[in-house]
């Protein structure tokens, strides 16, 4: 019988803008809010739209996202009738098939996909940080008979270059696409969610393959494509929170966001929970612990510090009078009697002396990735 959806994760970026923080781990490893990963959130999304098939494509730095993934329990999809598995490039006489493009990626694991036999594919980004259920998309996709349906959102005019366009008529049907245009046409943005017919897909992709021009890519040759050759293409608009986190400055404003309400993660009952490795603590908490201000903080971490607009993981320590503003603090981070830090990411581990003053009066977030001498001023 075959599956009416299943999903496709696209994990193995490099993530090259996060810095340090994917030197050594894949960026949908990367911590965020205090105790979650961001891929978290498509996970999570995918379980509570009752996706129970998932396949998580992997390619840099994959050793800490396979063991986190691992058999899919984390979301409940260990069971008989659920699976999730990770996949990564074929390995080949030469060493592993690297992706050469998204759609390169799911080319590579049409066999896989087959397997699961499914009549739609749900294609996603593993480093977004938004809440959706995508059981409405999958409606417009199939009231609409649609070769693909994308998920879109609005964006500012001033935004819109950065982002894939799509044109649409009345009926929300696209009718033109802009590859980031210095024009836009219009303000609604790829989010980077596609939902195809598979069969169509499968098609498609095998002929991308077999063109030395190709790109391989969804955004750069299969959507341009198919509007080429006159198929269904709708849009499904979003207007939930939705960032892509893969600079150290939008990382730290999607956290800066969850303390100022724009993006609320605190509800064990949210029918959008987010699921984590973390089962045992409360997703976290908003208010005071001693001196704590507008914090979130994992209750893992030891705060005798002040802290101000800050985001803290477990096994933080920040000692007495310490002075933290605007910061996210990942795990086992410890900040010296004394120190200052101000509008920065503190990388896992990293160790703040006595008495340093780290990035004080500077309105450009930075990425403090290596231990901080005592008395040392940044």
């Amino acid at each position: 019988m075959a599956n009416e959806l299943i999903a496709v994760v696209l994990a193995g970026g490099k993530g090259t803008r996060l810095e340090a923080l994917t030197r050594k781990n894949a960026k949908p490893a990367v911590s965020f809010g205090a105790k979650y990963r961001i891929i978290d959130f498509s996970l999570s999304n995918c379980v509570n739209s009752g996706i129970t098939t998932i396949g998580v494509l992997t390619q840099y730095e994959p050793t800490q996202l396979d063991s986190y993934v691992g058999n899919g329990e984390k979301w409940g999809l260990n069971g008989l009738h659920s699976l999730m598995t990770t996949l990564a490039p074929k390995q080949t006489d030469e060493g592993l098939a690297w992706y050469s493009g998204t759609a390169d990626a799911i080319t590579q694991n049409i066999d896989w996909i087959d397997s699961m036999d499914p009549e739609n594919v749900l294609i996603l980004s593993g480093d977004h940080i938004y809440k959706m259920t995508f059981n409405d998309m999958l409606w417009t996709h199939t009231s609409n008979n649609a070769d693909v349906t994308i998920a879109v959102c609005e964006v500012s005019p001033e935004e819109a270059p950065r982002f894939g366009i799509m044109v649409t008529d009345d009926k929300g049907q696209i009718t033109e696409f802009q590859e980031k245009p210095k024009v836009p046409k219009s303000n609604l943005a790829s989010m980077g969610i596609y939902m195809f017919k598979w069969s169509v897909l499968r098609k498609l992709l095998k002929e991308d393959h077999k063109n030395p021009d190709s790109e391989h890519d969804f955004g750069k040759d299969i959507i341009p494509k198919m509007l080429n050759s006159g198929m269904k293409l709708m849009s499904y608009e979003y207007t939930g929170y939705w960032r892509d986190v893969g600079t150290i400055a939008s990382l730290h404003q999607a956290n800066m966001d969850i303390i100022d309400g724009v993006f609320t993660l605190d509800s064990f009952y949210d029918s959008n929970k987010i699921y984590t490795e973390d089962t045992y603590s409360l997703p976290h908490y908003v208010g005071t612990k001693g001196s704590v201000k507008s914090t979130i903080a994992n209750q893992g971490a030891i705060i005798l510090g002040k802290s101000d607009y800050c985001v803290i993981s477990n096994e933080v320590v920040m000692e007495y009078d310490t002075v933290c503003d605007r910061c996210v603090i990942m795990a086992g981070a410890y900040i010296g009697k004394h120190a200052k830090v101000h509008n920065a990411i503190i990388a896992p581990g990293v160790k703040i002396g006595e008495y340093a003053e780290v990035n004080l009066g500077n309105d450009k977030v930075v990425l403090i990735s290596q231990d901080v001498p005592a008395k040392e001023v940044r």
